[in-house]
C-alpha cells in the first residue's frame, strides 16, 4: 500500500515552511526574500475562473495600499506558469470590473503544480477539492513568524477591508503593546493589556489617566489616534 506524504498545517506562532518557487515574477526563496516585510501568502483555486480573477483584481489595485504598510503580497495556485501570464493578461487587457479595467498584477503569482508549498501551508483540503487550493490568507510578520490564518471554501470571495484592517491591526497592537477590540480600526480606542495583580488592577481603575477608561478591572480601554497609528505603520516603508 503507496504512504501518502503528510504534511502538518502550520499554525499561528510558527515559523512559515521555506521553499523555492518559479513565479511570474521570477525564482523567490520563501520567506527569505522577504525579512524585514510584513507578506500576505494567498491561494487561489485556479487560474481563469470568475472568483479568483475578482480577487486578483482587488488585490492588484489595493498593491500599493499594502506596500505603503510595509505589506509585500504573494499568490499561489496549482496551475502552471504558462497558464497564470496567460490568465494576468486577459485580465490586463479584457477585464472591467466595478470601476477597475487595465489591471496589471505586478506581484508574484507561484506556480506550484506538484502542489508541494500548497501542502506545506495546508491549502489543499480534500473535503473541499483534492485537485484545487481553498483561498487560504497567511499573514507573516518580518520576522518570518505566522501572524494569522484565514481559510475560505471555494465559492466566497475574500473581505478586502478585512484583510488589509487584519493587517494594520497587527502592527498597531505590535508597536503600542495593546490588543485590539472587535471591529477594530485605526482611531478607535484599544484595550490595554490585563493588569498582573488584583492590586495593579484596582489602582488602574482608580487612576486619574483620562486617557484609560475601565470597564471593569479586566477591560481597560484607551485611545489611541488614528493619525498616531498609520504614521507609526506607514513610516516603516
Amino acid at each position: 500500500m503507496e504512504e501518502k506524504e503528510v504534511f502538518a498545517m502550520p499554525r499561528i506562532g510558527d515559523k512559515a515552511p521555506e521553499f523555492k518557487a518559479v513565479t511570474t515574477q521570477g525564482e523567490i526563496n520563501f520567506p527569505a526574500d522577504y525579512k524585514g516585510s510584513w507578506v500576505i501568502l494567498f491561494s487561489h483555486p485556479a487560474d481563469f475562473t470568475p472568483v479568483c480573477t475578482s480577487e486578483f483584481m482587488t488585490f492588484a489595485s489595493m498593491e500599493k495600499q499594502f506596500n505603503d504598510a510595509n505589506c509585500k503580497l504573494v499568490g499561489l495556485s496549482v496551475d502552471g506558469l504558462y497558464s497564470h501570464i496567460a490568465w494576468l493578461r486577459t485580465i490586463k487587457e479584457k477585464i472591467e470590473y466595478k470601476g477597475m479595467k487595465n489591471v496589471e498584477v505586478t506581484f508574484p503569482l507561484i506556480e506550484d503544480i506538484t502542489m508541494n508549498v500548497a501542502k506545506k501551508y495546508g491549502m489543499m483540503m480534500p473535503g473541499e477539492s483534492s485537485t484545487k487550493a481553498v483561498r487560504a490568507v497567511f499573514f507573516i510578520d518580518p520576522q518570518g513568524i505566522i501572524r494569522t490564518i484565514i481559510y475560505y471554501p471555494l465559492s466566497l470571495g475574500r473581505n478586502f477591508d478585512e484583510l488589509y484592517r487584519v493587517l494594520i491591526a497587527l502592527q498597531a497592537a505590535d508597536e503600542f503593546k495593546v490588543a485590539t477590540p472587535a471591529d477594530w480600526r485605526p482611531g478607535d480606542d484599544v484595550i490595554v493589556p490585563t493588569a498582573g495583580s488584583c492590586g495593579v488592577a484596582k489602582e488602574r481603575m482608580e487612576s486619574k489617566d483620562d486617557s484609560v477608561k475601565c470597564h471593569d478591572w479586566f477591560f481597560c480601554t484607551k485611545k489611541l489616534d488614528k493619525e498616531k497609528v498609520l504614521n507609526a505603520i506607514i513610516k516603516k516603508k
